[in-house]
């Protein structure tokens, strides 16, 4: 609220990764049975969740839950993306993306032939800024270009989660303290001076482009 210049999203969630630190569907456990595992959370990998045979009235029903929760807070949304791939993992759940974001009146993340990266995320714990500055030299002058970046203060309950994955990044709150650093650094604002780059969000995407404009990416095409 006190900065609504921000474009906010909701992550549409389906999965939960963290081993000590769970979560479940806003409508409940009782609700979206085969989105859960047996102690009520969402499961921690799709190759799980998808072998559960997960309901597609059930997903739908949990995804615009989310939605309307986050609209409910008064905030101003203005698109969705998906938490780890899960809500965009076959064409129905695709289909159920595009409905929700129709209903609310919202864009999609990457339905709009964005040039995309998550360069940052894999890139060693002092090679982020380097990592950036390199993707803001190498940008698709003809496209518009997603950087996808996990951020994170350095502060003790990021701390306390370092290593709990089964699978991922070690050091987790490291990664995401120096992917903040180099947001914030001077290269990484000259290197976007230097070769002429505009950020930009959804919601200015969404008012110069229009929601009509946006197709299923080649990626996700049926």
């Amino acid at each position: 609220e006190r900065h609504p210049e921000v474009s906010v999203g909701v992550h549409l969630t389906l999965n939960a990764e963290w081993k000590h630190y769970r979560w479940g569907p806003v409508l409940g456990r009782s609700a979206v049975p085969s989105l859960v595992d047996d102690e009520g959370y969402f499961f921690p990998s799709r190759g799980l969740l998808y072998g559960n045979d997960p309901q597609l009235d059930e997903i739908e029903a949990e995804l615009r839950a989310q939605v309307q929760r986050a609209v409910d807070t008064g905030l101003q949304i203005d698109y969705v993306d998906y938490h780890m791939g899960a809500a965009v993992q076959t064409p129905e759940t695709r289909a159920i993306v595009e409905r929700i974001a129709a209903d609310f009146g919202v864009a999609i993340s990457r339905w709009f032939g964005e040039d995309y990266s998550n360069i940052t995320y894999f890139a060693p714990i002092g090679s982020k800024t380097d990592s950036l500055v390199s993707r803001v030299n190498r940008l698709n002058p003809d496209a518009v270009n997603l950087q996808v970046v996990h951020i994170a203060p350095e502060q003790s309950d990021m701390n306390d989660m370092i290593d709990l994955n089964e699978f991922g990044l070690p050091n987790m709150a490291e990664h995401r303290y120096h992917e903040l650093q180099a947001l914030l650094s001077p290269e990484f604002r000259e290197a976007l001076e230097r070769n002429n780059v505009r950020l930009s969000t959804y919601r200015d995407l969404v008012r110069e482009r229009g929601l009509e404009t946006m197709q299923r990416p080649e990626i996700y095409r049926d």
